[in-house]
């Protein structure tokens, strides 16, 4: 009996599998960012000019959908080279020791028609964490050229730089909360 079990269980995770859907991100069309307070009186945005990330799913409507997310470090990029320099650095990023960011998502569950709360395993820095993010299907659509289909995404969010270990300056200087902002183009594989 328990043989049986485990064969059926087996069919079943492969035939799943096999009507799974990957979804490619179209970097021209996509960007990974932040927003960070400096000195509790302005905004500084941020983001990593090199990154990766993929759906898999097997509904139309994205309610099992995988969300894999990688960046690296070393692209990061704020408009000013002695930041992005100094962000790099160990006491901030540690780009020489931890080159990526990645999130890889555990669930989803949808509010409503096009907006998602989506949970999953942020690691920056060598420290992992779960998070929840807002997320939003902007819509979906076929590519012109390739007559493919496309689905658009908002990820939206905020976390805590010094749960990760990134700076240790105080809050005053540079705010604790940081808001995470990508946008995302991805095609049917």
């Amino acid at each position: 009996m328990k043989k049986i079990a485990i064969l059926v269980t087996t069919i079943v995770v492969s035939v799943t599998s096999s009507f799974a859907q990957k979804w490619n991100v179209d970097k021209a069309h996509s960007k990974v960012g932040f927003t960070v307070t400096h000195l509790m009186l302005s905004e500084v945005d941020g983001n990593f000019k090199t990154f990766d990330a993929t759906i898999t799913s097997s509904k139309e409507d994205f309610t099992d959908a995988v969300f894999e997310l990688s960046a690296d470090i070393a692209s990061v990029a704020t408009d000013n080279d002695m930041r992005d320099g100094h962000l790099k650095k160990a006491d901030m990023f540690d780009a020489e020791k931890f080159p990526k960011l990645t999130f890889k998502s555990t669930s989803i569950t949808k509010v409503d028609a096009k907006k998602f709360k989506l949970a999953g395993n942020l690691t920056i820095k060598g420290v992992t964490k779960p998070v929840t993010l807002d997320l939003t299907l902007n819509g979906v659509g076929k590519n012109n050229r390739t007559q493919k289909p496309i689905a658009g995404f908002k990820l939206t969010g905020t976390i805590k730089r010094t749960d990760f270990g990134v700076g240790g300056m105080p809050s005053a200087v540079v705010s604790e909360d940081i808001e995470i902002r990508a946008v995302g183009e991805f095609g049917k594989e």
